[in-house]
């Protein structure tokens, strides 16, 4: 059973930064992806950020250029440093991963992180 563990959310201004980090409980070369997600009220849960073991990346056209997704496989951790915040980046931000099993894919989700954009 794989944890995740979101933290570095918080209050932001408009054009602030904030970094985002995911803890896993084991090696996350083990997975071929991690990501992040992240949902807003009455809103889908959407991806933002995703990063492959070989480095590629995939952004959520809203965010290119403002997010970067990295990670410290070391440290078993995930990154997503977010500049130049939006009102409209204000939502639950979740880790996930996921394994392939005999029933199919199964996601892997943190506690999720609340970052608001607010002046």
């Amino acid at each position: 059973q794989v944890q995740l563990v979101e933290s570095g959310g918080g209050l932001v201004q408009p054009g602030g930064s904030l970094r985002l980090s995911c803890v896993a409980s084991e090696s996350i070369f083990s997975f071929n992806y991690m990501g992040w997600y992240r949902q807003a009220p009455g809103k889908q849960r959407e991806l933002v950020a995703r990063i492959s073991n070989g480095g590629s990346t995939n952004y959520l056209d809203s965010v290119k250029g403002r997010f970067t997704i990295s990670r410290d496989n070391a440290k078993n951790t995930v990154y997503l440093q977010m500049n130049s915040l939006k009102f409209e980046d204000t939502a639950v931000y979740y880790c996930n991963t996921y394994t392939w099993g005999t029933s199919g894919r199964r996601d892997y989700w943190g506690q999720g992180t609340q970052v608001t954009v607010s002046s």
